[in-house]
């Protein structure tokens, strides 16, 4: 038998004091990167004033978004192969790196740089708090630890676009970044101790390092399409085609290499479970929406409604905390019904209806039915998240628990 089994199989179960201890550490890992998100949304018409570029304002964006889905299954194969700990604590040490050089930059597209580095980091620091959790208690019990994730998306989205907006008005937008250091420092303090308890379930393999260079380009090539089409460049022009043509051949390169590779970056059996398929798909779907509406709102609310950067990250919170009930009330669920799907089934319907009725009526209401029904969609949509989290993890073998849950997130 392998040492490393041998091992995981004398450790001691953990006691609920051990488990708090090691959740409250990555909890300060994950609302380091949650945080960023909501926080940078409100601040980014300051930001594009002061660094004299709006045009490209996007990329500060667009930038963290490519680098964090890129790497997000990367971080997921690592921490299969040599452990968590040590995989999270490099991921916090590269984001606050990233967060130094996002507060000097001088310019914008140093900033967009500074912002990929970042992303570099908080890729794989919320997949792989989903995936601890997930080793440390059993599988029936996984759905009421989500109220805990809720807990901090709830904090950041509440905190994070009022104190962005406060910030940008109030001191310099670089503070926003500044804050990431002594965040930073705690979380990498506290996860470096109380990881040392994790049960271990790591396997001795190879990384398929050409599969990462595959899907790491596939991806970028294809965000860059998509961010360019219809604002530099047309759809139809030989640079978005290009890039759309460039990145379809590296999929299929990276599917070759699933067929084929010895130990595949993301096993085949992982992608033919139905379950991991069907709600790595939902939630992408789920998770692209309320991104959407998090990234634009912000614009919407200063450019066309006339409000300040302060009350536009007000105008956030009925999204937000929508979002952060459904999954609380959704993760509870979990524990309690046999049934549990549809809790999401009824929210997601809701959420549709909601998004109808926004899609036609928006610009003709008041701020206050505006509000409501973005809540009624953030609340469908968050019924979602946990379900398909726990489900994806209840289906795969608990080595395997990284790399789905990075796949996961990768697609959302």
């Amino acid at each position: 038998m392998d040492k490393r089994v041998e091992a995981e199989a004398q450790t001691a179960p953990l006691t609920h004091q051990d488990i708090l201890s090691i959740l409250f550490g990555i909890m300060l890992a994950m609302f380091l990167a949650a945080l960023d998100q909501t926080i940078v949304a409100t601040a980014m018409p300051t930001i594009g004033r002061e660094l004299g570029d709006v045009t490209h304002l996007p990329w500060v964006v667009t930038s963290y978004l490519i680098a964090s889905t890129a790497v997000t299954p990367l971080y997921g194969k690592l921490a299969d192969l040599h452990g968590r700990r040590i995989v999270l604590l490099s991921g916090i040490a590269i984001f606050i790196v990233g967060s130094v050089a996002c507060a000097l930059a001088p310019s914008l597209w140093l900033l967009v740089v500074a912002r990929f580095v970042q992303g570099l980091g908080g890729g794989g620091l919320i997949a792989l708090a989903q995936t601890i959790i997930a080793d440390m208690v059993s599988p029936k019990e996984r759905g009421r630890y989500q109220v805990y994730i809720a807990s901090v998306f709830m904090v950041s989205s509440v905190v994070g676009p009022v104190l962005g907006g406060i910030i940008s008005e109030a001191l310099h937008w670089s503070v926003i970044f500044w804050i990431n250091l002594p965040l930073g420092a705690a979380a990498y303090w506290m996860t470096s101790s109380s990881l040392k308890r994790l049960p271990r379930h790591e396997r001795p393999h190879e990384l398929d390092v050409m599969g990462a260079l595959l899907i790491t380009s596939a991806t970028t090539t294809l965000l860059l399409a998509l961010s360019w089409g219809g604002s530099h460049y047309p759809w139809a022009s030989p640079e978005i085609l290009g890039l759309v043509g460039l990145s379809l051949l590296l999929w299929i390169g990276f599917a070759w290499r699933l067929r084929t590779a010895a130990e595949p970056l993301i096993p085949l059996a992982i992608f033919a479970n139905p379950v991991v398929r069907d709600g790595t798909i939902a939630a992408g779907f789920g998770m692209g929406t309320f991104i959407g509406l998090t990234i634009y709102l912000p614009l919407y609310f200063e450019t066309v409604v006339g409000l300040s950067a302060a009350y536009s990250g007000l105008g956030l919170l009925p999204l937000t905390c929508g979002t952060v009930l459904g999954a609380t009330i959704s993760g509870r669920a979990l524990v309690r019904l046999t049934h549990y799907k549809r809790v999401p089934m009824a929210g997601l319907g809701i959420a549709l209806v909601g998004m109808l009725v926004l899609t036609v009526f928006v610009g003709q209401m008041s701020l206050m039915p505006f509000g409501l029904l973005l809540a009624l969609v953030s609340f469908g949509l968050g019924t979602m998240l946990p379900v398909a989290t726990v489900a994806i993890q209840n289906a795969v073998l608990h080595h395997q628990l990284g790399t789905a849950t990075a796949v996961m997130n990768f697609f959302r």
